[in-house]
């Protein structure tokens, strides 16, 4: 990918489409662009939740998750073009399975919340979600290539997790599902 933007208000969008990596213009509604927002929407969270005091190694590994969703949004830019890897899949699993051996067992459903990092971990959760939900839509038109899919449903599952981390890293309990009786 060599193409840098110089110019930000090229004027180009106005007439409500959007250029992609490869220099096509779709609508800016189109599957392929919400798509590509809500992976930067996700990034932008992640970049919201680690403003926040984290240790080391949780830090660096949502910095490297930023590189690889600024990698995956790339692919999504450009048909055809293929970043992501089953090897960035595996590792979001091995990053899990560390992050959930400390872990025990759910009992009750989570709500979102606990300490500010694990709440800003939630809503990472479910903006990946969406971002996933919009690759899918996405991947019932145009080819996408199977790792993306991947990617995003483990990362949800890591954002889960981390939270759960989190909470428990800085002896915040964890804010339980009460159920009603109706």
């Amino acid at each position: 990918m060599s193409i840098r933007v110089s110019i930000v208000a090229t004027r180009t969008g106005d007439d409500g489409t959007t250029g992609l990596g490869d220099k096509t213009r779709v609508p800016k509604d189109a599957p392929r662009i919400a798509a590509l927002g809500d992976v930067d929407e996700l990034n932008s969270a992640i970049g919201v939740w680690r403003t926040h005091n984290l240790p080391e190694a949780v830090d660096a590994l949502l910095a490297r998750i930023q590189n690889e969703l600024f990698d995956l949004g790339g692919e999504l830019s450009i048909p055809g073009w293929t970043a992501l890897k089953d090897t960035h899949v595996q590792a979001l699993d091995e990053a899990l399975a560390h992050y959930n051996q400390a872990l025990g067992p759910l009992k009750e459903f989570i709500l979102p919340g606990g300490c500010p990092a694990a709440a800003q971990a939630h809503m990472a959760r479910t903006i990946a979600r969406r971002a996933e939900r919009a690759v899918v839509t996405l991947a019932r038109t145009e080819p996408v290539n199977p790792p993306i899919l991947h990617y995003l449903n483990r990362l949800s599952d890591l954002c889960f997790v981390l939270a759960r981390h989190l909470n428990q890293a800085t002896q915040h309990p964890e804010t339980l599902w009460i159920r009603q009786d109706y």
